[in-house]
């Protein structure tokens, strides 16, 4: 081998090995992560539907994201906005008791710097642990997201579309 596509192997070696150590991971003893592509969703022990309600400007408009439990034992959830490049993450929605149901709201203008949304489920013992039993990530707003102009239609949505998935407990996405 020349010494030229030797320092070009050496070269492409380095670049990934140090790609590879910069990747993001999960954190240790986090648990089943599951991707979610649809604006509504069903499994695994919990149901989510997200909608969009409009603002006078973009910057106003906001995202919903309403959880349910279908036949899961989580009893708190969090919610993590992250930016799959670099790996930074942000605290959108600290951990909170399981409602039923139980919304969430971020400014939409937040998928511009962190698109992936990572909904935290925990069970009795891995909330005192802050260690999640369930995770389930979205890469962005999922396309099939529906917008409103009024809260009252927003939330009218949300309920039908939870009392559709409900009845549908148990199914995987």
């Amino acid at each position: 081998m020349t010494c030229r596509r030797q320092i070009a192997l050496l070269t492409w070696t380095v670049a990934f090995a140090v790609t590879l150590v910069n990747l993001p991971t999960p954190g240790l003893g986090q648990g089943q992560e599951i991707h979610g592509e649809n604006s509504s969703f069903v499994g695994n022990g919990v149901a989510m539907a997200w909608g969009v309600l409009r603002g006078a400007r973009e910057d106003d408009a906001q995202v919903i994201l309403r959880i349910a439990p279908a036949g899961g034992n989580y009893v708190a959830v969090s919610l993590d906005g992250v930016d799959p490049f670099s790996g930074r993450r942000h605290e959108l929605f600290a951990m909170q008791p399981m409602a039923n149901p139980l919304d969430t709201r971020t400014p939409r203008a937040t998928f511009a710097d962190l698109p992936r949304r990572e909904i935290h489920f925990y069970t009795a013992a891995d909330r005192n642990a802050r260690r999640s039993s369930l995770t389930i990530y979205f890469m962005g707003l999922p396309d099939t997201t529906p917008e409103f102009a009024s809260d009252t239609a927003l939330r009218l949505y949300l309920d039908e579309t939870l009392a559709k998935l409900l009845p549908a407990k148990g199914r995987t996405p």
